[in-house]
């Protein structure tokens, strides 16, 4: 059986948030090839949580919980988007707080984790970001390539929006 496609995160592997490893979900209670192994914010501690429960709503609903803290998003225009990333979205893991961007109206699809060397050739289309990381850590431009290093104490995240393909960067720290 196929993994459920994830608007805002389609390669849930990649982003090593679901892992190919067996479990009862809690939710169903069926038998899964496929785990959840990313932050899920509820009153219980819930592990096991199968991806086509987080598809469909039902492990945010049986659990009232969420898969990303909404305060931490950039805001978008409709509910329904809002909804769909904290509620059937899995999230990514980050330092501190997980950020989710947006672009064009909507939430932006999360890529991957990245360090200067993966972004450093969309330097020119991440020129926003950048010089907002830069401004709010007083980091040169020269600090800010040496220090964003994936899987360091700097760690960068790249997204995409879904509409018109433009790229995004949201930074964080050890």
């Amino acid at each position: 059986m196929s993994l459920p496609v994830f608007k805002y995160n389609p390669d849930p592997l990649k982003a090593r948030v679901i892992e190919r490893n067996k479990t009862i979900c809690p939710v169903c209670g069926e038998e899964r090839e496929y785990v959840y192994v990313g932050p899920f914010y509820s009153v219980e501690d819930v592990e096991g949580i199968c991806p086509w429960c987080i598809h469909d709503g039902s492990a945010a609903n049986n659990y009232s919980g969420e898969f990303l803290d909404i305060s931490s998003c950039e805001q978008v225009e409709k509910a329904e988007y809002i909804d769909e990333l904290i509620h059937r979205t899995p999230g990514y893991f980050g330092w501190q707080q997980e950020k989710w961007l947006s672009h064009c109206g909507d939430f932006c699809a999360f890529i991957d984790y990245v360090g200067w060397k993966e972004i450093k050739d969309m330097a020119n289309e991440l020129k926003d970001d950048v010089e907002t990381v830069k401004r709010n850590k007083r980091l040169s431009q020269e600090e800010f390539e040496r220090t964003l290093v994936n899987k360091g104490y700097h760690q960068g995240y790249l997204f995409r929006c879904l509409k018109c393909g433009k790229h995004r960067l949201t930074t964080d720290w050890d």
